[in-house]
């Protein structure tokens, strides 16, 4: 499988599409931002070293229809790849992202605008049974990245995480301590996404950072 190549926001939430948000959407508010210095504070560099940051307001849209229909075809081409069939695959094309949530339900991230993506979806998928909606402010996104990254999920993520087991470009649902999450390894440095309700956000975060603590401090014999 292709490693996703989908390009990271910066912490303010700027895209990396042209063009300025207006309206409620350039009014929305991360569930993270009162964090944001506390995550940057807790950046461990060397051997050992793990960081913790948000994007915030990535464009997602839940996505359901048929996966053997014209209308799935539709949707990939307008998507740039095929929507993937398989629990825990995941396709990518320039700026959009399609991750499996079930046989017939994806989520697709997106570093465009919401309003177009989805009136594009929505146009491909025509009259066929199914629905493609707005989620952006349902979930937020944390990475975790980093040589410790993996071991600070390993505390409280019953997934065997081992490269021979779960590897760069496969997403699946899980849980993070008590946080269900939607976790995605995007590379193999490694660098993780997680995909929390929003209401569950700030828990997680502060749970990671935690995490985190002890791989600042020296590593003992």
């Amino acid at each position: 499988m292709a490693e996703p190549t989908i390009e990271a926001r910066t912490s303010t939430g700027a895209g990396v599409d042209t063009g300025v948000e207006s309206g409620p959407v350039a009014l929305r508010v991360s569930p993270l931002t009162h964090l944001e210095e506390r995550m940057r504070a807790a950046t461990v560099t060397g051997a050992r070293g793990v960081e913790l940051t948000e994007w915030q307001c990535l464009t997602m849209l839940n996505l359901r229809v048929d996966p053997e229909s014209e209308a799935a075809d539709r949707i990939g081409k307008a998507l740039g790849a095929p929507l993937p069939r398989r629990c825990g695959d995941t396709t990518t094309s320039g700026l959009h992202t399609a991750l499996w949530l079930g046989p017939d339900e994806w989520l697709v991230l997106s570093h465009r605008e919401a309003a177009t993506v989805a009136a594009e979806s929505r146009e491909a998928l025509a009259q066929a049974p199914g629905s493609v909606v707005d989620v952006s402010a349902n979930r937020t996104t944390l990475e975790l990245t980093g040589p410790a990254a993996r071991e600070v999920l390993e505390k409280g993520c019953p997934l065997d995480l081992h490269p021979r087991a779960f590897a760069p470009g496969q997403a699946v649902s899980t849980t993070v301590g008590p946080v269900p999450v939607l976790l995605w390894q995007v590379d193999d440095a490694p660098t993780y996404r997680l995909f929390p309700r929003a209401s569950f956000a700030d828990y997680l975060a502060r749970w990671l950072l935690d995490a985190m603590t002890e791989y600042g401090a020296d590593e003992v014999a």
